[in-house]
């Protein structure tokens, strides 16, 4: 027993995925290609995936939106874990990363499942927000410019119906350093962010371990 999370050793963390990573072989294979690239550290964990997959299926989501796409790991993990008539809104503003994982999608078969909106994001949630879609959606996951983490957020509690999820990247670190220890506009946005979020009665959180730190927050009904 222990009264707090233990810290992974190297040796711990391949123990954790040879124990109970189930990787996909085309979820593999992008990671793998992601990772020869030269911003491949704004690549997700492949534990990480298989954690939101697992979030995706327990709530039954059938829409989802993320903020922030880059070679398209998320989204395939996403897509992978929905029906065959569920739909992710996947957000970006680069046709040059994004076309990395729209080939593999269409190699895993889920292309259908993955709209592809080629814009900023916050353009794209208040259209679709214009739209009447508030409420309609069942989890979301942010990973984008740290700046504007705090305006995603709001937009997508109103776009995510009661009891949703909405899933929220690096609120404990940044490319290995932790929040507290920068000053940063990036590292500020988000240690504001988590302060904002801890008193958000709108939300229940729980901030995790995974990854660079994982923020899930579920929204209470009204």
């Amino acid at each position: 027993m222990s009264n707090r999370s233990i810290s992974l050793t190297d040796a711990l963390y391949e123990y954790l995925l040879e124990t109970s990573l189930r990787e996909p072989p085309v979820l593999r294979a992008l990671r793998e290609e992601t990772l020869r690239m030269s911003q491949r550290s704004m690549q997700i964990s492949p534990e990480q995936g298989q954690f939101m997959a697992l979030l995706v299926r327990l709530i039954g989501a059938r829409r989802c939106i993320e903020v922030g796409t880059y070679t398209g790991y998320s989204a395939l993990a996403v897509a992978l874990a929905l029906p065959a008539d569920g739909k992710l809104i996947t957000c970006d503003v680069s046709a040059e990363w994004t076309a990395v994982g729209r080939r593999i999608w269409r190699e895993a078969g889920v292309e259908s499942r993955i709209e592809l909106r080629l814009k900023p994001a916050l353009e794209t949630l208040d259209e679709l927000l214009a739209a009447g879609e508030a409420g309609r959606f069942d989890f979301a996951f942010v990973d984008a410019d740290k700046t504007n983490y705090a305006n995603y957020v709001e937009r997508l509690l109103k776009l995510i119906r009661p009891n949703g999820l909405i899933a929220i990247d690096n609120t404990l670190s940044l490319s290995g350093v932790p929040v507290f220890e920068e000053e940063t506009a990036n590292a500020r946005a988000i240690r504001e962010l988590n302060e904002a979020l801890k008193g958000d009665q709108r939300v229940d959180l729980a901030m995790l371990s995974v990854g660079e730190g994982l923020t899930l927050l579920r929204k209470r009904p009204t």
